[in-house]
């Protein structure tokens, strides 16, 4: 439900726009780093996207680091001041690598992603291509598979829960891998990545059969990587003095921040809490960012269309990617359109009570995303409008 503060202070805006309800962000804040238990959170950017959020999650005592999303999203947060940057992914990107050797500094404060040798030859072919770049260590992590794959050792990987990421997997591919990292000149092991999707990504709530096999797989999944990713841990530690393990996300903090092995955990659309969030048992964070638009039809009665709209998320298709609506209640899809490119109909008792020019209230399926949309957010506070953040793309960033 979208408070009366919130609908006041955005009344005559200009929409469609995006939203920040600053106080939920901020409790959220505090939720995570309650959920944390003491571990330190490497902010996951990429569910944020917004330069401004960056530095106030960043200002929180609980948040230390972050995990990039790409190597020009990394260059362009080392240039802001931010250091202790982890690229989440691998990159083949050799323009952006080079850069990465060519800047001053960038080298001691960003780590890049592995996942395979074919990983250090392009970066170590980006680094012959900067002179300057001789003496430069490249700090890498190893990002490790921790999806759920039951009775692996007689299905393998037929049966397969969770990213399709890694092809490490156990202690022995790691090591091979960390051996060919230690055999390398300039290139220094640093940390191991897990993230386990289907617990952090996968919501567990409801009372029919599916989420009752969803809590049922999450509990057994994490007692598989649990031991698992201890000996993973141990393994590595033998061949690299590891400086952090990186793992969990907002949806798994119960689990990952008790499991022992971790030295961080990951986390960034629980500042945002979007639509997908409503569907976990175990926590509950405040929605925080939402997007506006106005009523600009009323086609026929029970009928009200609102202006765009049409903001799918990732993932597997289906009415989980599409945005929530979240005030008025009493508003539903039609079957026939849903979301659209330039505009949505909306029907059903809440659209009795809206006229031309009233602003409906949505939530993005996913947190970043949504800024992939607009170019700021207006930032609310205490029933104003306090500020504006400018988004990647209203900086001009295609990351």
């Amino acid at each position: 439900m979208v408070s009366s503060g919130l609908r006041h202070a955005l009344k005559g805006t200009c929409a469609p726009t995006a939203v920040v309800d600053l106080d939920a962000f901020d409790a959220n804040l505090d939720a995570l780093a309650e959920r944390a238990r003491g571990l330190p959170i490497r902010l996951a950017t990429k569910s944020l996207r917004v330069p401004a959020a960056i530095d106030r999650a960043l200002a929180h005592p609980a948040f230390s680091g972050v995990l990039a999303f790409s190597v020009p999203e990394a260059l362009y947060l080392h240039a802001r001041g931010v250091r202790d940057i982890v690229i989440g992914y691998p990159s083949l990107d050799r323009a952006s690598l080079s850069r990465m050797f060519a800047e001053a500094g960038a080298c001691e404060n960003i780590t890049v992603m592995i996942d395979s040798v074919d990983h250090l030859d392009i970066i170590e072919q980006a680094r012959t291509t900067i002179a300057e770049a001789g003496a430069a260590s490249v700090r890498v992590c190893i990002d490790v598979d921790s999806s759920y794959r039951p009775a692996e050792s007689w299905l393998g990987d037929r049966v397969h829960i969770g990213g399709r990421r890694s092809p490490i997997r156990d202690a022995r591919s790691a090591v091979t891998l960390a051996r060919q990292v230690a055999a390398r000149p300039g290139f220094d092991l640093v940390g191991l990545m897990f993230y386990e999707g289907q617990i952090a990504g996968t919501a567990d709530a409801g009372r029919s059969v599916r989420q009752a096999i969803v809590r049922a797989m999450q509990k057994a999944s994490i007692a598989e990587l649990a031991e698992r990713r201890a000996a993973v841990i141990a393994a590595v530690r033998e061949i690299a003095d590891l400086e952090f393990i990186n793992g969990g996300g907002t949806g798994s903090f119960e689990s990952s921040s008790v499991e022992g092995t971790l030295t961080e955990l990951a986390a960034g659309s629980g500042l945002f809490s979007p639509g997908l969030f409503d569907g976990y048992t175990h926590f509950r964070h405040r929605p925080a960012a939402y997007f506006v638009s106005p009523v600009v039809r009323r086609p026929a009665p029970g009928w009200v269309t609102v202006f765009k709209g049409g903001y799918i998320a990732s993932g597997v298709p289906g009415p989980d990617r599409l945005p929530t609506i979240a005030w008025p209640q009493g508003l539903a899809y039609s079957s026939l359109e849903g979301p659209g490119e330039v505009q949505t109909p909306l029907t059903g008792p809440g659209a009795e009570s809206l006229r031309i020019g009233d602003l409906v209230w949505f939530r993005h399926a996913k947190a970043g995303e949504l800024a992939e949309h607009f170019n700021e957010f207006q930032i609310v506070s205490q029933g104003r409008i306090s500020d504006a953040w400018t988004t990647y793309r209203g900086e001009g960033l295609v990351l």
